[in-house]
């Protein structure tokens, strides 16, 4: 990681562009798709509503994603209602995993919008297809430009100023194609102060500095193959976190890739296509700016991972299927490192994750069977072998005597679904099984101290694999400008991993006020449901609305955290000509099935109204957009269900965006 600086200036001479997968002709004519086998929620990053949203503000407007919030940075994704040790997320099919035991950067936080082109977000087991999973999968697609039949340059530059936290952001987007080559880059910087709640009240700690690079270089070596590398760099300083007792130094973070991929005319096999990659992440927090705390206490991180993805498509008949071999070693080590006020004491050193090497190997695969034209039938599953070792068993034995330093697991998944299309209506019906391992902190983390319930949490190797049973349904439908759609799924988890307070040890965060060891209950049950619609009611004049509902319980019928109460959205959208102009409404009802064992206290009703308009223009040969919009219009006071520690959410925000596309 003391390289980067130097990566750093290499990657800082790239600029990345448009949002296409790569496609390798033959000629201008000819063209080889590749095949989907399983359907997946594919987002493009955009939003009526904002055109300049980061990758969280995007994602947050999904209805199977909630997040937990900590402050105005790097916020904790929840698929499906669960914490992101239950879902897999990858950028690019690459496993990321950070270095942070407060989950302070997820892998959504090592990337930009302006280096995305879509995020396939998929629900349960269909989402094994990357690795053991519960939840599901959110795959991150990095921006890859196909290659042409002429040489074109083409990109974008988008600016703009965010008034309640002063957020000033800067976004550019290069790529050039040719026949034989691709060049896509990107850059991207932003910098906010404190925001202020509903009040006018300054949320002290809540400010940031990012700034992320990508770089990609793609060469055709035959008619139907190529190679391409691919690099991400991405650097936040001065971070701040409300709702912790300490604030992020630094944070880095290098993903690099090789790929090759092969593309075939004839036979069943129709793309092949294989990636090596590496990332490395370190992370630093800090509460030297925290006067009120009585200890300092410096918790580094490190996160690196190699791996390998190959994946073919294939294709005959009305048959086709995903198959891909997923491998990765990874290796997290976390200190702690507590310094008294009287420096002339001893000093309390540990590993907060005690060089944790993860070694996993999977293999799956996603069939699709076209009965008819209207019919289909999806099934699939994987098998992954899991494997851990802890450099420093030691720590684990202090409460876990004779635990084995390395750990074997076996994970299979299975998965089926079956779709029907009557003419204006689509039903979906599936079901699936699954297992994970427990994350590096659940099995071997060490006082990692949580400031929501201010318990210290100790990882368990012993404990079993979770063993997920879901079924799900949805039905669709379309006519006439008019779409409805409701979704809905259970889970029955067993060996559902939670916290329980420990009879033995003590406390060594002077702010816990116990110590929690992660156990298994005997199952855990979630259900989610959401109804989306959408009308067009002029020509000009389009209507959304999103109704979302999930209910969680463990097995003595307890509430568990972080579940979204009824949750709804609605907005409008009027364009005409050069011009459009959009208002939405959005939040949730009250949340009374709240859980005191977990921390959690009643949040109360709250509703924002947001607006915007934009205006499109061209500038010479460039077209440009401009936008002025205001969030949370009436300076409402609030907090969620899902801020850590009931920060309060930012009171009205004035943004403004201008962006340039060539």
């Amino acid at each position: 990681m003391k390289k980067l600086h130097i990566i750093f200036g290499i990657l800082f001479l790239g600029i990345n562009a448009k949002a296409q997968q790569v496609h390798i002709q033959r000629d201008s004519i000819q063209q080889i798709e590749e095949v989907k086998v399983i359907a997946t929620a594919k987002k493009k990053i955009e939003n009526e509503m904002k055109m300049a949203v980061s990758v969280d503000e995007f994602l947050a407007s999904s209805d199977n994603i909630s997040f937990i919030k900590r402050g105005a940075y790097a916020w904790e994704p929840l698929l499906n209602n669960m914490s992101t040790e239950r879902s897999t997320i990858t950028i690019d099919g690459m496993h990321v995993f950070g270095a942070c035991t407060d989950k302070m950067d997820p892998v959504t936080s090592y990337v930009e919008s302006n280096n995305l082109s879509t995020i396939d977000i998929t629900s349960g087991q269909e989402g094994s297809i990357h690795g053991a999973t519960i939840a599901g999968s959110i795959d991150l697609k990095r921006k890859s430009t196909p290659f042409g039949m002429e040489k074109t340059w083409s990109g974008g530059y988008q600016t703009g100023f965010e008034t309640n936290n002063k957020q000033f952001f800067n976004l550019g987007n290069l790529s050039y194609s040719s026949d034989k080559f691709v060049a896509d880059g990107s850059v991207a910087f932003r910098k906010a102060g404190n925001y202020s709640d509903g009040n006018n009240t300054e949320v002290n700690h809540s400010q940031y500095r990012k700034f992320n690079t990508s770089l990609g270089l793609a060469y055709k070596t035959g008619p139907l193959s190529s190679v391409r590398v691919d690099a991400i760099y991405d650097k936040a300083e001065d971070v701040g976190f409300p709702a912790l007792p300490m604030d992020l130094w630094l944070s880095r973070a290098l993903i690099t890739s090789a790929a090759y991929k092969q593309l075939f005319e004839e036979g069943i096999v129709r793309v092949w296509d294989t990636k090596l990659y590496f990332n490395t992440m370190e992370h630093y927090m800090d509460d030297t700016k925290r006067p009120e705390n009585l200890v300092h206490m410096d918790m580094p991180g490190w996160s690196t991972t190699y791996g390998l993805v190959s994946r073919a498509n294939l294709k005959r008949h009305a048959y086709s299927a995903e198959i891909q071999l997923n491998a990765y070693d990874n290796l997290s080590i976390a200190e702690m490192t507590m310094y008294p006020q009287d420096r002339s004491n001893k000093t309390m050193f540990a590993y907060s994750w005690p060089w944790v090497t993860t070694r996993f190997a999977g293999l799956s695969i996603n069939n699709s069977w076209d009965f008819s034209e209207i019919s289909r039938l999806n099934f699939g599953g994987s098998l992954g072998l899991n494997y851990n070792h802890s450099k420093y068993v030691e720590f684990n034995w202090i409460f876990y005597p004779g635990t084995p330093q390395e750990k074997n697991r076996i994970l299979p998944a299975l998965h089926t679904s079956y779709q029907l299309n009557i003419r204006q209506f689509d039903f979906s019906v599936g079901a699936g099984y699954g297992h994970r391992a427990p994350s590096v902190s659940e099995g071997y983390g060490y006082y990692i101290y949580n400031s929501f319930d201010r318990y210290d949490y100790i990882g368990n190797p012993d404990l079993k694999n979770e063993i997920s049973y879901e079924v799900n349904a949805s039905t669709e439908f379309k006519k006439d400008g008019i779409g409805i759609q409701v979704k809905a799924n259970y889970f029955h988890i067993q060996n559902y991993i939670v916290g329980k307070i420990l009879s033995l040890g003590s406390p060594m965060n002077y702010q816990s006020v116990g110590v929690k060891g992660y156990t298994s209950l005997n199952y855990a049950k979630l259900f989610n449901m959401a109804l989306n619609a959408n009308y067009d009611i002029l020509k000009h004049l389009h209507w959304k609305g999103t109704l979302s509902y999930a209910r969680a319980t463990d097995d003595q019928h307890g509430n568990l955290p972080f579940i979204r109460p009824l949750t709804y959205q609605t907005s409008l959208h009027f364009m005409h000509h050069k011009f459009g102009i959009q208002t939405s409404l959005h939040g949730d009802f009250a949340q009374d099935n709240y859980s005191p064992e977990y921390g959690e206290d009643p949040t109360p009703a709250y509703q924002i109204w947001n607006i915007s308009a934009d205006y499109t223009f061209n500038l010479n040969n460039y077209r440009a957009f401009v936008q002025i919009g205001a969030e949370n219009l009436f300076n409402e006071y609030y907090s969620t269900y899902a801020d850590w520690g009931n920060i309060p959410r930012m009171g009205r925000n004035i943004f403004t965006s201008l962006k340039f596309n060539f």
